[in-house]
């Protein structure tokens, strides 16, 4: 059997190796058939992930119990290590020494400029690694898969399967490296593919101009990223998540058992709140929040499949990764929780209020998504163990059931003739019977219906928060209730209008509607079965929360996540009740969209009438408030300076030239040619310089 270490590196590389084959093979051999390499090397990692997951589990267990089993002299005081983890160096990237303190106590680098950090090449694996690479792997090979049918016959067809294969490999790479400094470079490298994929149609201006609004928005997010990474690097010496050994003493890591086992000794105050701050703001631009949110939804201009893999499993959920990843980061800063907290729990309501107008079924999809990761935002910034748990069994659970969805909105445009509008079809059960049943199970998951995946991890979300004391979480608490009403409303607002009400077909389909494909049907079955069964069996078995307990960053022993806390909410009482709001959620749905047009018509005039709708319709106006104060006034600027570039700089270069071409065309007047010319010039020049020396 494959150790630990090779099945890194397999589920690793394999997507690397698929992109590099596809691009050089895929313009003139493979051709149609591009789509293998990537679907054979997805194939290959997926399996090697899960049987990684599941030697990671076996190990830990291991571990845990002989921990458990070993004893420990009363006159010494426990130094176990915390949790589960092993790394793997591949290369030294850069060599130099390690600056900054060999001993626990950190102290600021005082020779910045000094020998360079010493930045090695490697790959970690510990629970919440292996958690996100299946997770990863899982969805992407079945968006693979989708994309054979959805794609077919595209000029760029080798091209989109290249693209794809490098974004799996960054998004792989990025969740598994040990180091800020090389989580910075994969940050940047799904930026940039994502960025490509969005754009991948880039002949129509509405798709290339998304691809740079992502780009843009996303660079603002990762300048503070970057700045919080210099930050750490002034603050603690070294960009190593685990410690390191150099010259038989311990090079302490961020987030190696050096200073978890000893947790107070990370930097607080106004520098902790820094390094936290900052790394949230990388992660508002990679996830969408508040206020970096406005890019994602203009991201449905790429192909569905590339909607499907970016909300699904790869760029949004790093933001969440990075913040339970960098959790006693975040737990050292006073602040530092809460304002994630109140960012993902701003975000969720405020994205699920748009949400409830939008007509195009992508972009409803695109901002649920918005609002779910703000779900999870909110999880991790309780600080609590359950609270990040809950978090990151969402961002798992999720992933099956927006996949579900976006592939679903990419059969019913398939079918469609490429038309997303759900004001332009209707009543397409009876045409498209199996994504009308798969899409019903995706919909039920993300509403929270028990008991499909959604209802675990967003119960599970709402009993942190409640646990939660103060009334900012009470706010919080009640916010994230309003919102899962609103999140069912909105979701069967999408899917009766789709598949429900009079038969309308839009004349771009030419009167022919079918279900697509069995390379897109296939992978809508097996979504669908696990939006299903993924949350109650975890749920059930508490495995998903056992497993993650096992990650050093996130053990318990270590960060004391859980502390005295009032049993505030029971599980019972916020099942009951969400239960209760869901349905409440999906009655309205039903009454307005099923039942008589008027009741819908009076509801959309009074709504009008106080300005709710054009609210909800119009986004909030951010685009056209970042246009006002961010775009316009830049533009201005860019003029201005571009008229003084014109009118002032380039003016005044062009007459230092021209000074010494006048100058030359001044003496050459006076080159004639005549021979007396000349002389008389002598003469009065002799007549001049002895009529100097004479009055001297």
């Amino acid at each position: 059997m494959f150790g630990i270490e090779s099945l890194l590196v397999v589920t690793v590389v394999m997507p690397l190796a698929a992109a590099v084959l596809t691009a050089l093979f895929g313009p003139r051999l493979l051709r149609s058939q591009s789509h293998w390499p990537t679907i054979v090397a997805l194939a290959i990692s997926l399996a090697a992930s899960l049987l990684l997951v599941w030697q990671v589990a076996q190990e830990a267990e291991a571990t845990h119990t002989a921990r458990q089993n070993e004893p420990v002299p009363s006159a010494q005081p426990t130094s176990h290590s915390l949790g589960y983890e092993r790394t793997l160096t591949l290369w030294t990237w850069t060599g130099g020494g390690e600056v900054g303190q060999t001993a626990l106590s950190v102290q600021p680098v005082q020779d910045p400029l000094g020998p360079p950090p010493r930045i090695e090449v490697t790959l970690r694996i510990d629970p919440l690694t292996a958690i996100m690479l299946a997770t990863v792997l899982t969805i992407s090979f079945l968006v693979a898969v989708y994309s054979v049918g959805y794609m077919h016959g595209d000029p760029g067809y080798w091209r989109f399967y290249s693209y794809i294969a490098l974004f799996v490999f960054s998004m792989c790479m990025l969740v598994s490296v040990s180091n800020f400094l090389l989580l910075y470079v994969f940050w940047e490298a799904v930026g940039l593919c994502s960025y490509l994929l969005i754009g991948f149609w880039y002949q129509r201006p509405a798709a290339a101009a998304a691809g740079k609004k992502a780009f843009l928005v996303n660079r603002v997010g990762d300048f503070g990223f970057a700045l919080g990474v210099f930050l750490l690097w002034l603050t603690y010496g070294t960009l190593n998540f685990h410690d390191v050994q150099t010259g038989g003493q311990t090079q302490p890591g961020i987030l190696g058992q050096t200073f978890l086992q000893q947790p107070e000794q990370y930097v607080g105050g106004a520098v902790g709140t820094a390094i936290a701050l900052l790394l949230m703001a990388g992660a508002c631009g990679k996830s969408a929040q508040w206020p970096l949110h406005v890019w994602l939804p203009d991201a449905m201009e790429g192909p569905t499949p590339v909607s499907a893999l970016i909300h699904a499993a790869t760029m949004v959920t790093a933001g969440v990764y990075l913040t339970a990843r960098c959790l006693p980061l975040f737990l050292a800063a006073p602040i530092g929780p809460l304002v994630v907290a109140c960012i993902g729990g701003g975000t969720a309501l405020l994205a699920a209020l748009i949400a409830l107008t939008q007509t195009d079924l992508k972009r409803i999809l695109a901002y649920s998504t918005i609002s779910q990761l703000g779900y999870m935002f909110l999880a991790v910034g309780t600080g609590t163990a359950l609270g990040v748990t809950a978090g990151m069994f969402h961002l798992f659970t999720h992933a099956f059931f927006k996949a579900l969805l976006f592939l679903a909105a990419g059969s019913v445009m398939h079918a469609m003739g490429g038309v997303i509008d759900i004001r332009q079809f209707g009543g397409l059960r009876r045409h498209l019977p199996w994504t009308h049943t798969t899409m019903l199970f995706g919909c039920l998951a993300l509403a929270g219906v028990v008991p499909f995946a959604g209802f675990w991890s967003k119960d599970a979300i709402l009993l942190a928060v409640g646990q939660q004391e103060g009334l900012v979480y009470q706010v919080l608490g009640w916010a994230a209730t309003a919102t899962a009403f609103l999140t069912a409303f909105y979701t069967f607002r999408a899917f009766f209008r789709t598949f429900y009400g009079p038969e309308r077909i839009p004349e771009e389909t030419g009167g022919h509607v079918h279900e697509g494909p069995p390379w897109m049907t296939a992978p809508l079955v097996v979504l669908a079965a696990a939006s299903l069964v993924v949350g109650a069996y975890f749920e059930w078995t508490h495995g998903f929360a056992h497993f993650l307990a096992q990650t050093p960053s996130l053990c318990l022993a270590g960060l004391a996540l859980e502390g005295p806390r009032a049993e505030l909410v029971s599980h019972s009482q916020v099942a009951l009740l969400s239960t209760l709001v869901v349905l409440a959620g999906i009655g309205l749905a039903a009454l307005l969209y099923l039942g008589p047009r008027t009741v819908l018509e009076g509801l959309t005039r009074a709504s009008a009438a106080v300005g709710l709708y054009g609210l909800s319709y119009g986004k909030f106006f951010f685009d056209e408030l970042y246009q006002a104060v961010v775009v316009m006034p830049l533009t201005g600027l860019a003029r201005l300076c571009g008229w003084l570039d014109n009118q002032a700089i380039d003016r005044a270069v062009d007459d230092v030239g021209v000074a010494p071409r006048a100058l030359g065309a001044l003496f050459r007047s006076l080159q004639v040619g005549l021979v007396p010319f000349y002389a008389l010039a002598m003469i009065l020049g002799v007549l001049v310089l002895l009529g100097a020396l004479m009055t001297g």
